[in-house]
């Protein structure tokens, strides 16, 4: 279908307006316009679409009683982990929270592996033992359970970058449910005063577990929140507004001017958790409301069709192409096997020489290697 059309037919870029962002503390903004080329429209419909089908694949899996435990699901939110990581170097920091899987994949992590984990399976990105809440690689420190607390471990991360002088930057993302926890105010003390190149993003999804921000928060201006450090608040949904805040929050960073605030206004599509149905404190009705408004796929598929940046059916292909790499990566992930048993005390430490750990009992003992 793509063949019969000349690829010369499409425009190489497009220039877009976007939304102005709210700004604190900041006599200029990042870009009200943004360029986007067909080569990075195609990628960035692709990234997100990815996340998107294999999010709804987690979700299958999950009712199948294939995945267990702890599951946090990111569709809806795509717009906000592509482009936070299209704007930043491959040698840059992330650190999240629990709604992991996005971030994994955006930082490099393949689907399969990411299925495998949240499957328990040996060839996971943590070797199984990690789960949905638990996912790393190069750069990437996951994965954070316990609300709030990999906020410290960014700042951690960003004194890390300007000690050994890399020009390097650290994201540290939380949720609005995490944004009133006292940790989070310690660090951005701590941030300010030593100037650390950290990037902090609250990524405002309107609801902590069931409890909208406004039930929660005596103020909902997260991005201000840093008081002494700047902030903006960014429209989360649009993947080029996130883009050009992203570039402008580390340029930020870089020059040496220490910590800066961003405000994702986002929306996830699931509940919480998979345990959670998601619609006793919101209706339906809002959330196929934002669906059909503010979608970031739909987003940024209308914007390359309407600019001649792609063909309906160019990117219908690549949909096709999505959901069947998403069903070879569940068939890997239902079928790998679960790592041994004898690797439980694996990986305690890294570059260690091996050592025994105890197991249940006394008489049992687990050889540990890094």
């Amino acid at each position: 279908m793509v063949a019969s059309r000349n690829y010369t037919d499409f425009a190489n870029e497009a220039t877009f307006e976007i939304k102005k962002c709210d700004l604190h503390r900041l006599e200029e903004g990042p870009s009200t316009t943004a360029v986007l080329t067909r080569e990075e429209g195609l990628h960035y419909y692709k990234t997100m679409q990815t996340i998107r089908r294999m999010e709804l694949k987690s979700d299958q899996l999950y009712k199948q009683k294939i995945i267990r435990g702890f599951c946090h699901l990111y569709d809806g939110q795509e717009a906000c982990c592509v482009g936070l990581e299209v704007a930043i170097k491959p040698t840059d920091h992330v650190i999240t929270a629990y709604r992991v899987h996005g971030f994994a994949y955006a930082r490099g992590v393949p689907v399969r592996t990411i299925l495998a984990e949240l499957t328990g399976r040996k060839g996971g990105c943590a070797k199984g033992k990690g789960g949905s809440m638990h996912m790393y690689t190069k750069n990437f420190y996951g994965g954070n359970g316990i609300v709030g607390a990999q906020v410290p471990l960014g700042a951690g991360i960003a004194l890390a970058c300007k000690y050994f002088g890399k020009n390097e930057v650290c994201l540290t993302l939380y949720g609005d449910g995490a944004a009133n926890q006292g940790q989070i105010f310690e660090t951005y003390n701590m941030a300010a005063l030593w100037k650390l190149p950290c990037v902090f993003i609250c990524e405002n999804n309107r609801y902590g577990m069931g409890t909208s921000v406004e039930r929660a928060a005596a103020s909902t201006d997260y991005y201000k929140r840093g008081d002494f450090i700047p902030g903006l608040r960014v429209d989360g949904m649009d993947v080029l507004s996130v883009r050009e805040a992203t570039k402008f929050a580390t340029e930020y960073c870089r020059a040496g001017k220490g910590p800066i605030l961003m405000e994702l206004q986002t929306y996830r599509y699931h509940g919480h958790s998979m345990s959670d149905p998601g619609i006793s404190y919101r209706t339906r009705e809002e959330i196929q409301e934002v669906r059909s408004k503010s979608d970031p796929i739909t987003l940024l598929k209308d914007r390359m069709i309407n600019n001649n940046l792609a063909s309906i059916e160019e990117l219908k292909e690549i949909d096709v192409a999505v959901r069947k790499e998403i069903e070879e990566a569940a068939q890997f992930a239902t079928t790998d096997p679960e790592p041994p048993l004898e690797e439980l005390g694996h990986h305690i430490y890294f570059n260690e020489p091996p050592f025994e750990v105890r197991g249940p009992n006394q008489w049992i003992k687990y050889k540990s290697v890094s």
